[in-house]
């Protein structure tokens, strides 16, 4: 299975749940069974790495990541992937103007998860991400 995440920029909400569920299918020994990526809606912080809070709430929580680069969600990347999951409703909504066919698409948690991008709280996230990728995995595994 392919899925790929998908938050406004790709430097916080979605390489977070990226990484958080590449562990997490490695500590079961499913992880050769799943390509897992992020994407972003927007291209603003296109080529940009993790920003560096979220790699202090990873670390605190011993989750790795590798080096990163923010790409922007593109109309090919419909035929890549299975799953687009989004962060929130307005990525849900601008994930309309990309792809003519949302069948893949839906968000990680019923409700938005805040982006810590303007709200500052990087932990709040973190358990949000964390709650929508426990129930990912019982759906997937």
């Amino acid at each position: 299975m392919k899925i790929c995440f998908v938050c406004y920029g790709n430097i916080c909400r979605s390489p977070m749940a990226e990484y958080i569920l590449k562990q997490k299918l490695r500590e079961i020994g499913k992880d050769g069974d799943f390509v897992v990526e992020s994407r972003a809606i927007s291209d603003e912080e296109y080529g940009h790495d993790i920003y560096s809070p979220i790699k202090d709430v990873m670390d605190k929580q011993q989750i790795s990541y590798d080096k990163h680069k923010a790409t922007p969600l593109k109309a090919s990347d419909y035929s890549k992937f299975d799953k687009f999951i989004c962060m929130d409703d307005s990525n849900v909504r601008d994930i309309n103007y990309i792809f003519d066919n949302t069948s893949k698409v839906s968000k990680l948690l019923d409700r938005d998860i805040s982006d810590p991008w303007f709200t500052r709280d990087f932990n709040q996230a973190y358990q949000d991400i964390s709650e929508g990728i426990d129930k990912l995995m019982k759906e997937i595994s």
